[in-house]
Formats: structure tokens, sequence, C-alpha cells
């Protein structure tokens, strides 16, 4: 009896210290952008989800606007473990990820839920090799890129010379459209305007009230150029560390956040707009669907490009295009877009 004894007391002792291991583990979140904008947004719900969903037996600690790494040295910070997850935007490393760049393709995703949705379905698809040494526990995009100006763009021929402030695979369309596309940090871009630097800029309509740029950009013209991609990725070891259950509430919230980050930008894009029409009277514009087509004709040398990297990755760049273009079909018929 007094072994029992002795063996119950050592079974409850050790489920014990192993419930106290497990409510004891936090993990550490960096994203770079400020904390009000979506990636941080969506990184606050996912740690709430996370919180709730284990009953507090995880802890997420977040880092938002690069106070533990940087969007240049968010993927290896996490690969070695200076964070156990980081967001990471596939854009800030050419040529790492050959596969997941077909979403940055100028297509004129319409919707960053539809664009999200497809970006998932695309990794989960092919699990591509490019992500192989870290754990992708969500993906998502930036909303589609506008452009937004202190002189009105009502039409391409308006683009000329213009000076707007761009990142990217934009930089390329834009000069293609006859603008001047200049490189710069957003953090650079409000002085930049104010000093007539540039005369605009092309991103997403959240920045309009997030940044304010609704200030100095009263002219808004929807032309649906590319997202951007993002993956949050997590280090393997420390995932493999993971109980099961703690594994399957992670593997069980992917989809769901990159939707869920998709109708949130979506939304805060529409009060956006709202906000900016209201507070400064902005006038929104919109190109015809002839000015559309010439922007897909001008920009085709991007996906020309593309498909050779790809193809140079050992990558069947046809079938993949195909099976993005399907996916965005089928979730702007589903969706309604």
């Amino acid at each position: 009896m007094k072994r029992l004894l002795t063996l119950l007391a050592a079974l409850a002792l050790t489920g014990l210290m192993g419930a106290t291991a497990l409510a004891g583990t936090t993990l550490t979140y960096a994203n770079f952008p400020p904390a009000k904008t979506f990636p941080c947004i969506q990184m606050e719900h996912w740690k709430a989800e996370v919180e709730k969903r284990t009953n507090g037996a995880v802890s997420v600690q977040t880092f938002p606007g690069s106070t533990l790494l940087g969007a240049k040295n968010m993927l290896r910070g996490v690969q070695t473990g200076q964070a156990d997850i980081g967001c990471i935007s596939t854009a800030y490393y050419p040529g790492v990820f050959p596969l997941m760049s077909v979403i940055n393709l100028p297509v004129a995703f319409s919707s960053t839920e539809v664009a999200s949705l497809t970006m998932w379905d695309m990794f989960t698809k092919y699990q591509p090799k490019e992500f192989a040494d870290v754990k992708v526990l969500t993906m998502f995009t930036s909303a589609p890129s506008q452009i937004m100006s202190k002189t009105p763009v009502k039409s391409l021929d308006d683009l000329k010379g213009l000076e707007l402030r761009a990142s990217g695979s934009i930089l390329k369309i834009l000069g293609s459209l006859g603008a001047q596309g200049v490189g710069m940090p957003m953090s650079q871009t409000p002085e930049a305007l104010q000093k007539g630097v540039v005369k605009g800029l092309v991103s997403s309509f959240d920045v309009l009230k997030d940044f304010n740029f609704a200030e100095l950009c009263r002219f808004e013209t929807i032309t649906n150029l590319p997202v951007y991609p993002f993956a949050v990725i997590m280090n393997k070891a420390k995932w493999e560390s993971l109980p099961a259950d703690v594994k399957k509430v992670l593997e069980d919230l992917g989809r769901e956040q990159s939707q869920w980050t998709g109708q949130y930008l979506d939304n805060h894009i529409k009060d956006s707009l709202a906000w900016s029409k209201e507070k400064y009277q902005v006038e929104v514009f919109e190109l015809t669907e002839a000015e559309a087509g010439t922007i897909k004709t001008l920009a085709a040398p991007l996906t020309d490009a593309w498909k050779g990297d790809a193809a140079k990755a050992g990558l069947d760049a046809d079938a993949i295009l195909a099976d993005m273009l399907a996916l965005k079909k089928k979730y702007e018929a589903e969706i309604g877009q």
C-alpha cells in the first residue's frame, strides 16, 4: 500500500511538473512594421487566439516595430532562434522564395481576402522546399497597391513624369507607364511629399489613415497593382519541442488566420477611405478596363522574368501560375470581388 501511495504521489508530481512546464511556455513573436499597422494587428489577434485556445498554457510575447528583429534580418533571426516566431515580407528576399513570389505578380487582385486565401492554398498544395527549414504558421498579403497623389491621376496619361514613391516590382511597372518611380522607405515618404521630392506614392489605401497620407495626397486612383506576400514562420526546433495539442492549435489557425487578416484589411481600407473622404474630402478615381489592360500588357515582362527564375529553381512555372490564377478566380466568385 505504501509503495502504491508513493507511486501515485510520484505520478501526481510528474503531472504537476509537466503542467507547470507547459503553463510556462512563452513564445516570442517578432514583427517589423509599427504596432498600428495590419501585420501587427494580425499578430495581436493570433496571440489572443493562441492563448485562448490553449487555455493559457501558452503565452505569446510580441515585439512590433523592429524592437527584436528588423525586416531584413527577420528570416535569419527566426532560423537561429533569436525569436521563436517572425513575420517576413518575402519581397525583401529576392530569389529566396521563387514559388511563393508568384503572388507578387501583376495579376490585379482586387481583394486582400482573395489574395491571402490564394496564397495559403498555393502553399498548402505545393509545400515549397523554400520554407523547409522553418515552420510556416500562416500566410497573408497586403492589400492591392493603389496610387495616392497630390495631383489628380484620372488616366494613365496623367502618370507621365510623375514622381511616385514605390517599392519592388511596382517601380518597374511605373517606369513602363512613363512615371518616375522613387524607391525609399515608407518612413521617409511624408517628408519627401512635403518637400516635393515625390508627388505621391503607390501603396495600399490603409496608409491614408494609418500614416495620415490623406492630408497630403487628396487624389486616390484605383489601379490594383501587385500585393505583397507575408509569411509567419517559426523556428523549426521550437516547433518540434511543442506538445502535440499545442501544435494542433497552431495548425488549425493557419488558414483561419490568413482569411481573418484579409477580411480585416479589406474592412480597414473601407474605413480608411471613408475617414479620408470625411476629413480631407479626398477624391477617388478608377481606371477604365482598357487602361487596366494596358497595365497588364506593359507588366507582362515581370511575369516572364518570374517564369525564368522559377524554371531555374526547377519549378513548373506554367502550372504554378495557372493554379494561382484558378484559385484567384475561384475566390473572386465565392467572395464576390
